[in-house]
Order: C-alpha cells, then sequence, then structure tokens
C-alpha cells in the first residue's frame, strides 16, 4: 500500500479548501448577479448595505470573541498546572518544539473522550479537553490529541472556518431578506406592471435563494472535513508519530452514544455518527485511523 507524505496531504487539503471556498463565492456572487436583475436597483441597494452591515458586525464578533463564544457554551474551566500537570507539559512540549507560543488551557467536565481549539491566531488560542480525555488516554494518546489541536491553531484553522461560517451565514440572510422583499413588493404592486423577463429572472431568484444557503452549509461541512485531515497530517509532523493519535481515535470510535454540541462541533476533534458523511462535520473515524497509519 502507498504510504502518504504529510506534507502532501496537507498541500491536498489547503488546496481543496480553496476550491471550496471560491466555491461559496461563486454562489454569493450568482445570487447577487439575480437579485439584483429581479429588483429594483433602488431596493437592491438597502438590502445589500443591510447586509454588509450585518455581515461585518458579524465578522467582527465572531474573530475576536469566537474562543470566549466557544468556551462558554461548553462551561469550560481554566485548567490549572497544579491540578492538571501532565496536560500542561504536553502541551508545552509540543509548542517548544513546533515554535508555538502556548495557548491557554481549558478543562470541560464531560465523560467523553473529546477536545478542541479557538481563538483568532497562534497569540490568542485555548485549547480544551474533555475530563474523560484526561482520564482515559494515556501519556502518548493524549499527546496525539494535543498535537492535533495545536495544528488546527497553527494552520489557522480556527480563523479560516470562522470566515467560512461568515460566508455561510451572509448566503442564508441574503435568501432570506430576497424572498421576504419579493412577498413584500408583489403585495405593493398588485396586478401591474407585469414583466415577463423581470418575472424569469424573479423565479430563478427564488430558486437559488431556497437552494443557496443548502449547498453552501454542504461546503461548510466538506470544508470543516477537510480540515480535520490536515490537522491529523501536521499532528504527525509536531509529534513523528502516528501512533497516539490513531489509539486515541480507535478510544473515540468506542464512544457510540457520543454528543457534540451542533454549534461548536467542528471544533470538535471528533464526532462520531452513523449519518452519511456528506452532512457531517467530520470524516469518518475510519477513514482518518487508516489514512493515518499509511503516515
Amino acid at each position: 500500500m502507498e504510504r502518504l507524505s504529510f506534507h502532501t496531504e496537507i498541500a491536498r487539503n489547503k488546496r481543496n479548501s480553496i476550491i471550496l471556498m471560491l466555491s461559496v463565492i461563486i454562489v454569493i456572487i450568482a445570487l447577487g448577479y439575480v437579485i439584483t436583475l429581479a429588483t429594483s436597483p433602488e431596493y437592491f441597494t438597502i438590502i445589500m448595505i443591510f447586509a454588509v452591515i450585518f455581515s461585518i458586525s458579524y465578522v467582527l464578533i465572531s474573530f475576536y470573541n469566537s474562543d470566549k463564544i466557544a468556551l462558554a457554551s461548553v462551561n469550560a474551566k481554566p485548567a490549572s498546572k497544579e491540578h492538571y500537570r501532565m496536560y500542561h507539559h504536553l502541551v508545552e512540549g509540543i509548542c517548544l518544539a513546533s515554535g508555538l507560543p502556548k495557548p491557554k488551557l481549558y478543562v470541560m467536565e464531560n465523560p467523553q473522550i473529546n477536545a478542541f481549539a479557538s481563538g483568532r491566531n497562534p497569540q490568542h488560542a485555548v485549547i480544551c479537553v474533555t475530563t474523560g480525555a484526561l482520564q482515559k488516554l494515556d501519556k502518548h494518546e493524549l499527546e496525539g490529541v494535543i498535537a492535533h489541536e495545536l495544528s488546527h491553531i497553527a494552520n489557522y484553522d480556527i480563523r479560516f472556518m470562522t470566515l467560512t461560517a461568515v460566508l455561510v451565514g451572509m448566503v442564508a440572510i441574503i435568501s432570506q431578506i430576497f424572498l421576504r422583499s419579493l412577498f413584500f413588493s408583489s403585495m405593493g404592486r398588485g396586478r401591474g406592471g407585469n414583466d415577463n423577463g423581470k418575472a424569469i429572472f424573479m423565479i430563478i431568484g427564488i430558486i437559488l435563494a431556497i437552494l443557496a444557503p443548502i449547498a453552501v452549509m454542504l461546503v461548510q461541512l466538506a470544508i470543516s472535513r477537510k480540515r480535520e485531515y490536515t490537522a491529523d497530517s501536521s499532528a504527525v509532523k509536531f509529534i513523528r508519530s502516528p501512533t497516539g493519535l490513531i489509539h486515541a481515535l480507535e478510544k473515540i470510535k468506542q464512544n457510540k452514544d457520543m454528543k457534540v454540541s451542533g454549534a461548536v462541533a467542528p471544533l470538535f476533534l471528533a464526532k462520531p455518527g452513523k449519518s452519511s458523511e456528506i452532512f457531517q462535520t467530520h470524516p469518518p473515524l475510519e477513514k482518518r485511523i487508516e489514512r493515518l497509519k499509511r503516515m
């Protein structure tokens, strides 16, 4: 079986993620273009001004408070060095070897094995692990999990996913405003001024407004899965061995009843599930384990 190079994997996944990001931008442009043709320029300008103001506010709030929002959503607490000595030592060791600044460390009360990283850049980052991970993983397994989360920080995955979420939210906002504006504008116009050309574009716009949020949501999920593969590859680079992370994922695989909050699901190390991969925030654990074994 052909062995995988983590350098190749990282390059491939980053390239695929850029392609996915471009597809989201194309959807936004197409939707905006159709809306322009289907509505009056004055009304469209008002809509777009509102959407831009709202999206910029959303970007700033998410960008500067993403770590606080994520930690609050799982009720995480700071991990003191006295009570979580090995946790701190492992993070410090990997950070020293990789040249990363040490992130702030947190713990969330949960018997299942999981972890996540958040923050806008390596200088403003946090790592949170569950009490189950600290209790059930040995030193090498916990090291693999921590290396995976530090990889998300080093690769700026959190910033990337925040921007992707903004694009997804922007499409949803524009779609909803467009559908509502059509409803109210049609009531205002009454029976007069029927334009066949504009009606065609309105029909196209309605179809895009309904399908676009679904399409970009699937793109967001695909990007999240790609970033997990990249983080796995980078973790191998940090600790020079895939063994610890493989064993940790195998233990996570046994947690069939694992529950992860939908809002922060893309941040976590893993989310086992039986639904179709296309609707998951993470690639199947079996695929991740198999790829790690080939490194």
